[in-house]
């Protein structure tokens, strides 16, 4: 069963072994940046939840969820006071399997928990190129704004 686990001392060696496919390498971060980018933005005040997204024991994934402006000031409108799907992803063994779906169920649960207040909107940003994505995310009622962050799609979805 799929389902998400703080990182831990015990599993982000596990994490960092983690990848996408190589046509995939544009479409998102390695998982030790995010994890990086998670740590200086909480030692700046930032509020950020690093994943581990396991498949009953095995790790499978990684998602980092964020909220508000946090130390990569996007600039994206929606940006304050709502809640960003900041990395998403499923190693390149456990793809077409159901797991990003599942996994994207348990960070809007998550999110729907409120942890750091309620808010209307959460966000994602993707790859132009991105279909796989961009298929997903609509599915579960993202919205393309028409708003680009860098050279990404950004989608809204109203919690």
């Amino acid at each position: 069963m799929i389902h998400l686990e703080k990182l831990t001392y015990e599993n982000f060696y596990d994490v960092f072994d983690l990848e996408v496919t190589e046509e995939q390498d544009d479409f998102v971060a390695s998982n030790c940046f995010s994890v990086a980018e998670a740590y200086v933005t909480l030692i700046n005040g930032g509020q950020v939840f690093p994943f581990a997204i396991y498949n009953d024991d095995t790790p499978v994934g990684f998602i980092q969820i964020g909220y508000g402006e946090n130390a990569d000031q996007d600039g994206v409108s929606v940006e304050k006071d709502n809640y960003e799907i900041w990395r998403f992803m499923i190693d390149k063994q456990y793809q077409g399997n159901g797991y990003g779906r599942a996994a994207m169920k348990c960070a809007l649960d998550f999110i729907r928990t409120w942890p750091c207040g309620k808010a209307e909107l959460c966000w994602i940003s993707y790859e132009p190129e991105n279909v796989v994505a961009k298929k997903l995310y609509a599915s579960f009622g993202f919205e393309e704004t028409g708003e680009m962050c860098d050279d990404e799609i950004v989608a809204v979805l109203k919690l």
